[in-house]
């Protein structure tokens, strides 16, 4: 489903990522660890086309899209979960979600500015959608709520949300477990075994070892910008560079 290549990128003539492969088949969880510096970070936003690859090729469903904009790269069905929590400020629970639904209506802006009838079906579908969204993340109680009022874990879970509504063939996860709490990351860890078994791709970007090595069908370890190890979870954690590298161990 995504194929990376070659991929190169540097910052003032240090390399964030370099000569980077890796594929993620269809219907698996592919991890992605590496201690702080590995270039985790910058291969996430490469794929998502938030950063520009200065070598290389990123395809996704047989596209090559190294070259196109995020939003395009979206439209043919990527989703993102940041590690930073991004809400729309001023906008309910609810409404954060129904954004995630917006590029599969079909009322145009004459339409939702004279709230046709057209348009009016649209959002009617929109919000039952994203309430079943917010129903599957455990957020079904919080629709109408100030979303920039919700503690870190439940903004989590709210961009989550949205990103499922967009029915990606992807799923991308950017240190999805960063600042949870005990609780929370075991309900994060379980959405995530339930999307596996639904058949859902998904490229967990990931610090903690134990979390993606829980999810993970194969981890890819990064070091210093560079893949040193990849197979499944037990084969990398037996790895003496990744202990060298990620665990500090020698042996």
């Amino acid at each position: 489903m995504l194929t990376v290549t070659g991929v190169s990128r540097s910052f003032g003539g240090v390399y964030g990522v370099r000569d980077v492969s890796l594929n993620v088949a269809d219907g698996e969880v592919c991890g992605v660890i590496g201690p702080n510096g590995a270039g985790k970070s910058t291969l996430f936003n490469l794929i998502t086309g938030h950063l520009a690859a200065d070598h290389g090729q990123i395809s996704f469903l047989g596209h090559r899209v190294d070259r196109l904009a995020p939003h395009r790269r979206a439209r043919l069905g990527m989703s993102i979960v940041f590690q930073a929590a991004r809400v729309f400020r001023g906008m309910t629970v609810r409404e954060n979600v129904m954004v995630g639904l917006h590029g599969r209506t079909s009322a145009g802006f004459v339409s939702a500015a004279l709230r046709l009838p057209r348009h009016r079906r649209d959002e009617r579908r929109i919000a039952a959608e994203a309430e079943a969204a917010l129903e599957r993340v455990g957020l079904a109680g919080w629709a109408e709520r100030p979303a920039d009022r919700l503690p870190i874990g439940q903004q989590r879970a709210l961009q989550l949300a949205r990103a499922l509504c967009a029915r990606p063939r992807l799923l991308l996860l950017d240190e999805p477990a960063s600042g949870l709490r005990g609780q929370e990351r075991e309900r994060l860890a379980t959405l995530v075994e339930e999307l596996r078994a639904s058949g859902l791709t998904i490229l967990l970007i990931e610090h903690d070892v134990a979390f993606v090595t829980r999810l993970a069908d194969r981890v890819v370890v990064l070091d210093l910008g560079q893949v040193i190890a990849e197979g499944s979870p037990a084969e990398v954690r037996a790895d003496p560079l990744v202990l060298a590298a990620y665990l500090g161990q020698t042996s």
